[in-house]
């Protein structure tokens, strides 16, 4: 039985990290889909905070900011390795 992983970047436009997160992302869901035969689907949304007063206070200083299944991964810089590593361990639990 296959069950969605639900991945959410929090951005802001004009935000060099924002870019580079997306990138590596991007990136890791590719390397994770091509390492393992799962059906898991994998959905990215990205939100951007400047839409959503609540979480400007939240994390206006800790963008990009990176959630797995509603709960914070990584914020600032995203390491590739520990993200496909993170979706791995999905598969297990």
């Amino acid at each position: 039985m296959s069950k969605l992983i639900s991945l959410t970047l929090l951005t802001k436009p004009g935000c060099h990290l924002c870019e580079e997160a997306k990138t590596v992302v991007d990136l890791a869901i590719d390397k994770f889909k091509s390492e393992n035969s799962s059906e898991n689907p994998i959905e990215l949304k990205e939100v951007n905070i400047l839409e959503d007063q609540a979480l400007l206070e939240q994390y206006g200083e800790e963008i990009p900011v990176l959630q797995i299944n509603g709960a914070t991964h990584a914020y600032w810089r995203i390491d590739s390795e520990r993200l496909t590593k993170a979706l791995a361990e999905l598969l297990t639990n």
